[in-house]
């Protein structure tokens, strides 16, 4: 079959896959077409966690799978979890072709499932579109190869860099529109992180607000020394609230366990949540895409780790002056040459604000 063929197909894989962002967690999203005699017969995507994977999915639409072509975004998988291996279930449906965009760098499949369907007669070829299929689940690769999650921090601030007035008064700065994209964001994580002062200044929910199906984040707060008040809103939804904690009061901790918190003690720094340490605990509990909302102190600490992976800044055409709250707490820099530079790779209208997203260049991180 023609390249140009395989990549329609599977450009046609990665659409479906998408079906999948806000529910699959902390599986990758997964898209699988099969073709037989130059036509689709079926598709699936990635079921929410203990349910099919998207091989799976596409093979129960149809019974004529024998001599197909499967076209999946990621490698199956060749391990028994919650579900069975997927390359088996091909296999057992008489499927002659899989075109694999990636291989999965998960240890328990990494190449096992090609390697597997190519044993049982199964013509195998990978690459197809490969650079948009990484894109589409780069947090579940980065989780799987580096132990991190990947990290975008978030800002809304005004034409002069502030985030808030002096009081601390936020609302609203930007639009409808560019909220509206934040709770987008926010159902697409796996996890919202912020810090205690935020909860202690602003009490958010930090849930995500969405017309469609969408797997709530998990709520996690850095909070050294078990600040959060028990009745905090961010409970108020019913989803997860993890409190990373370097405090050892185990009478608080009973305590806030009880009003429905999970509380997990973590490596500190000077007082303080160690962030390297943090996120990577967090990737180890199956967090593919960290989504981070704080205050200026919280952030600077971000920006100064060079954990962040992106920070998407919302620009409001307004102007707050010079009284009120920045986006960054920095140590004052002496020199130029200390300055921190970010690289602008996007930059999108909503509504009357600017969607800007920056990458921090390697020598700042």
């Amino acid at each position: 079959m023609s390249s140009e063929t395989d990549a329609a197909y599977m450009a046609r894989a990665l659409q479906v896959a998408r079906n999948a962002l806000y529910t699959a967690d902390p599986n990758p999203a997964v898209g699988c077409v099969l073709v037989k005699h130059g036509r689709i017969i079926a598709e699936g995507w990635t079921q929410p966690p203990g349910q099919a994977h998207a091989e799976i999915h596409a093979l129960r639409q149809t019974e004529l799978a024998a001599g197909a072509t499967a076209y999946v975004t990621l490698e199956p998988c060749s391990h028994h979890g919650r579900t069975g291996p997927c390359c088996d279930a091909l296999i057992a449906a008489g499927v002659t072709r899989v075109v694999a965009a990636i291989e999965d760098p998960n240890p328990l499949v990494s190449g096992q499932g090609l390697r597997k369907l190519k044993a049982a007669g199964v013509d195998i070829d990978t690459g197809v579109m490969a650079a948009e299929a990484a894109a589409l689940n780069r947090g579940f690769l980065k989780r799987m190869t580096q132990g991190l999650p990947w990290i975008t921090g978030k800002l809304a601030a005004s034409l002069d860099g502030r985030t808030a007035l002096a009081s601390g008064e936020s609302r609203w700065i930007t639009s409808e529109a560019a909220r509206a994209d934040v709770h987008r964001h926010r159902a697409a994580s796996s996890a919202v992180l912020t810090g205690v002062g935020t909860v202690l200044q602003d009490d958010p929910r930090l849930d995500a607000r969405v017309d469609f199906p969408a797997a709530q984040p998990i709520k996690v707060v850095l909070d050294s020394q078990l600040r959060t008040p028990p009745n905090a809103k961010l409970l108020e939804n019913g989803g997860q609230v993890w409190l990373l904690t370097c405090s050892a009061d185990f009478e608080k901790i009973r305590e806030l366990k009880a009003y429905g918190f999970k509380i997990h003690t973590i490596e500190s720094i000077d007082g303080k949540p160690d962030l390297n340490a943090a996120c990577r605990f967090l990737a180890g509990l199956g967090v593919n895409n960290l989504w981070v909302e704080a205050g200026a102190e919280l952030n600077g600490a971000f920006l100064r780790s060079g954990l962040v992976d992106e920070w998407l800044i919302y620009m409001a055409p307004c102007i707050l002056g010079d009284r009120g709250r920045g986006m960054f707490q920095l140590p004052e820099l002496n020199t130029m040459h200390d300055k921190i530079v970010l690289s602008l790779i996007d930059c999108q209208p909503l509504g009357p604000d600017l969607k800007l997203i920056y990458t921090q260049q390697p020598n700042n991180r």
